[in-house]
């Protein structure tokens, strides 16, 4: 839990958080978005990237090989993404929760905002540790 509290804060102290993972090559997804600081509560636009389960985030959006996230969340641990409009009251927000905490994004636009929470659900149900790969079937194939 531990490793999960540093990195949601956003000061990543070790690699292994995202070592093995070529955030700079062939991501999910990209894109700026509002995050809001742990410690001090304003919004910051930071540069998102969604590969293999893990959301990082970085302060400028020219990624390479030696960029060094501000933090990364791995999605295994989260619980739901889902819009946060009625809690924020802010247009194109949203949530992302695990058991120790919640953080919230707001988008530039409401197909940005839909657009995240999909890929960011579908990474979750992808990376979830309820399903092992002997569970998952490839129905073009049978299973695993």
């Amino acid at each position: 839990m531990a490793s999960l509290w540093r990195a949601v804060s956003g000061s990543i102290e070790n690699q292994t958080d995202y070592d093995g993972v070529e955030f700079w090559s062939n991501p999910e997804r990209t894109g700026w978005l509002m995050k809001q600081g742990e410690y001090i509560k304003t919004w910051r636009r930071r540069w998102f990237v969604l590969k293999q389960g893990k959301l990082f985030w970085f302060k400028e959006s020219t990624i390479t090989r030696v960029s060094k996230p501000r933090g990364v969340v791995p999605v295994a641990t989260c619980l739901t993404v889902k819009g946060a409009e009625d809690i924020l009251h802010k247009p194109f927000s949203f949530e992302l929760s695990t058991r120790a905490d919640t953080m919230y994004f707001i988008a530039d636009s409401d197909k940005e905002k839909e657009d995240w929470i999909n890929s960011i659900g579908r990474s979750i149900v992808q990376h979830s540790r309820s399903v092992t790969d002997s569970e998952i079937v490839d129905y073009d194939n049978g299973k695993r």
